[in-house]
């Protein structure tokens, strides 16, 4: 069920996730650059917000470009990016359980001081001596931090394949530590690609495939709206599955901007 709408909030700002809503593996979902270039020219202020903990930010910005939508880096938000600010903030080391194509990302940190295992979507990386090896970092009194807790996310062969989340519980169930959330759905994470712009969060609009980090995550952050597409990982039925509930649930990214663009123009 669609959460009533409220006409009267102005929208100033648009938070696009990627994987599921701009592109499906290495091909654009249809109409997406053609959806940006929309909000763009509508004056729209857009940050891409990813929870994609298997491509470096140079990876993810290249692969933008070659599906024709130019991204400035000050535009793309991911976790890892949000860890190593963390990391440098409370002066820990990092103890990596990432993906190989992410570990460039983990550069000039701290090495004198306490630790924190670093937790990502590291697929076939996930083994037992891996994950062994963090959870003693954790009985030794590191942080554990997650750089998205995502349950599953859409395989390069349609299917469904595990996220970082499982894993995530695992070590916080062995070590009995709670982890600490760096992407989506942590409020922070919005926050802080909003207040680069600035826009207040209730001028804020969410565009996702996750109805659970993405859309649920973006409204209880305080955005003021969050649309749910039917592409990506999403299966029938997710918008009842998590609270709050999308404001809409539309076909694409292109039907995202209609909608925006729609509420936009009624509020003007």
């Amino acid at each position: 069920m669609a959460r009533p709408c409220h006409p009267h909030r102005m929208t100033s700002a648009v938070l696009l996730d990627l994987a599921g809503v701009i592109y499906d593996g290495e091909k654009a979902v249809p109409g997406a650059a053609e959806a940006v270039a929309r909000l763009r020219a509508a004056g729209l202020p857009i940050r891409f917000v990813s929870n994609t903990t298997r491509s470096s930010k140079p990876t993810i910005l290249a692969r933008l470009a070659r599906l024709g939508l130019p991204v400035t880096s000050n535009e793309l938000f991911t976790p890892a990016e949000a860890a190593c600010d963390w990391l440098r903030a409370h002066s820990r080391g990092a103890h990596l359980l990432v993906h190989p194509d992410l570990v460039s990302e983990f550069q000039d940190l701290p090495t004198d001081s306490g630790m924190a295992v670093v937790v990502g979507d590291a697929g076939d990386a996930f083994d037992y001596r891996s994950l062994n090896a963090a959870f003693r970092k954790l009985t030794d009194g590191a942080e554990l931090l997650a750089l998205a807790p995502n349950r599953a996310f859409k395989d390069a062969d349609g299917g469904l394949s595990l996220d970082a989340g499982p894993f995530i519980a695992a070590l916080e169930f062995a070590s009995q530590r709670q982890a600490i959330v760096l992407g989506k759905p942590a409020p922070g994470f919005f926050r802080a690609a909003l207040a680069t712009i600035p826009c207040p969060a209730a001028e804020a609009v969410m565009v996702g495939d996750d109805a659970e980090t993405d859309v649920a995550g973006a409204l209880s952050a305080g955005l003021g709206h969050a649309l749910l597409v039917r592409t990506g990982k999403y299966r029938e039925g997710d918008e009842a599955r998590f609270a709050p509930a999308p404001s809409a649930t539309v076909d694409d990214i292109s039907a995202a901007v209609d909608w925006i663009l729609a509420r936009r123009r009624g509020s003007e």
